[in-house]
């Protein structure tokens, strides 16, 4: 299958189309959104489900074969930023800390872009390693860590953001019910997950579609503020996903992942966060510009990766792999 066709499967499916319908109806002025409360309860429903099949999962995998895409996925945690950071410089005028907000962003990872990736990868049954949910879980911490100091002058500060992030990053929501899911799932096994399964399984892409409908809601009422950044955020934001995820790709190869791993590896790489990342710099940076950085990630680069982006890093991988 060529990558056209990848990107045609990808775009139709009901979860992408769920995402253009919160969109259009957002920009066209229909009353469409879903209560915080109930975006709370799906993005809780998503971060534990994944953690729990992913921690079933681990208890068929050697720990000899993860040290690799560890190691791969640590390093890309903290060289994506810094290249972020160095790209931003010469294609932006903004303040350094604005662009260390950006690259925390972009060092962290996307929790909806890898679901739908791996909903787009079982669909193409393509096999994907079990323990990818824990590099999701791995590489969310150094990037955001790596952005904050940069985006810090003094070496005091940089110690006092690196203090406080560290806690705020390992007890979010997100990386407390992910590792608390893998644990959960490892230590219950196969087994005992079959009394869940129809909740945590069977609903799972159900789950996802409203979640993306709202996303796509959120997306249409940011999108007029990127304007104001300048083109060179723009072509950042656009270019970055390509980029990063064809590394992404080849560091998940030379580790030792098989084509489907190498894709989440480089869909980890491509995205950007909108949950974690937000939430540490809006406590370390305070006078950062936050609103161009959620705007950057969310408004831009993942609408593309779940159109594009995606398809693109699933044929590179296919690629990589011949």
């Amino acid at each position: 299958m060529d990558i056209w066709s990848l990107a045609l499967n990808n775009l139709i499916s009901i979860p992408i189309l769920c995402f253009v319908l919160g969109f259009v109806a957002t920009r066209i002025k229909a009353d469409l959104r879903i209560p915080e409360s109930a975006m709370r309860f799906l993005t809780f429903f998503l971060l534990l489900a994944i953690g729990l099949k992913g921690g079933v999962s681990l208890r068929k995998t050697e720990i000899t074969e993860m040290a690799w895409p560890i190691v791969a996925t640590v390093a890309l945690g903290i060289t994506l930023p810094i290249f972020v950071f160095i790209t931003l410089r010469v294609m932006t005028r903004l303040e350094r800390i604005d662009r260390g907000a950006i690259a925390a962003h972009y060092g962290s990872t996307s929790l909806v872009t890898f679901t739908a990736a791996l909903v787009f990868l079982e669909a193409a049954d393509v096999f994907v390693e079990d323990y990818v949910v824990t590099l999701l879980a791995i590489m969310e911490i150094p990037g955001i860590i790596v952005g904050l100091m940069l985006a810090s002058r003094s070496g005091n500060q940089r110690a006092r953001h690196v203090f406080a992030n560290m806690r705020e990053v390992l007890t979010s929501p997100s990386i407390v019910l992910l590792v608390g899911g893998v644990t959960i799932g490892a230590l219950a096994g196969p087994a005992r997950f079959v009394s869940v399964e129809p909740f945590f399984a069977d609903l799972f892409t159900g789950v996802l579609s409203f979640f993306l409908l709202q996303m796509g809601i959120t997306v249409a009422t940011r999108i007029g503020a990127f304007a104001d950044a300048g083109p060179g955020l723009a072509i950042f934001a656009v270019v970055f996903p390509f980029v990063a995820g064809t590394i992404g790709v080849l560091a998940g190869a030379a580790a030792g992942l098989g084509t489907g791993g190498a894709t989440m590896l480089g869909v980890l790489s491509a995205s950007a966060s909108y949950i974690a990342a937000p939430a540490a710099v809006r406590l370390a940076l305070p006078t950062a510009n936050e609103g161009l950085a959620i705007t950057c990630s969310l408004a831009m680069t993942f609408p593309l990766n779940m159109i594009a982006g995606i398809p693109f890093i699933a044929y590179i991988a296919r690629l990589v792999a011949t």
